[in-house]
């Protein structure tokens, strides 16, 4: 049976049973904080819980090594968005021991699209067109850096309101300790 197929079976049951209702809460965090971390599967259960976060308290944004590229991306509005529209007022970028992005190859990534069935003609096209693959496609070298980095872009970005507090922090993936690494 597809993922897809237990999923939709096991829904139909939560949704019948209301299982649901003990999720209620509002759009707006509880806790008035947004979290900028990575997808990484040990933390799905594992940091909100290091933080005594239950659902509602924040607005969680989880991309691949919990990083920010680009100022004007997708990434960095959603932290705006959340600033301004979901009321809250305070950042935490939290990276984590151990991350997939450490020393993530974009070389070895694009062999693995080839292989996969991407064509070299829309690798090359790519190119051609102004997308630096080898650019977006590359990790990190040091998890420290990674968060300082992307806690100074959020820190300096134009639209950013002054007021707010910026924390960086790393978690330990296996036992959920925090080490605060740059505070606001």
């Amino acid at each position: 049976m597809k993922n897809i197929d237990l999923i939709l079976s096991y829904n139909k049951t939560f949704v019948e049973t209301k299982q649901y209702e003990q999720y209620a809460t509002s759009k707006f965090p509880d806790k008035r904080m947004v979290i900028l971390t990575c997808m990484d599967t040990r933390l799905t259960e594992l940091l909100p819980k290091s933080m005594n976060l239950r659902n509602g308290d924040a607005k969680i944004i989880k991309t691949a090594g919990g990083i920010i590229t680009q100022p004007f991306g997708n990434i960095m509005r959603s932290v705006l968005v959340a600033l301004y529209e979901l009321q809250a007022d305070e950042v935490f970028v939290i990276g984590h021991h151990n991350c997939g992005m450490t020393g993530l190859n974009p070389q070895e990534i694009i062999l693995h699209m080839k292989e996969r069935g991407v064509p070299d003609q829309t690798i090359e096209t790519l190119k051609h067109s102004g997308v630096n693959l080898m650019r977006w496609l590359t990790g990190f070298d040091s998890v420290r850096d990674s968060v300082v980095n992307s806690v100074s872009i959020i820190r300096n970005h134009p639209l950013l309101p002054r007021d707010i507090l910026i924390h960086g922090l790393i978690i330990d993936p296996d036992t959920g300790a925090l080490e605060l690494i740059d505070e606001a």
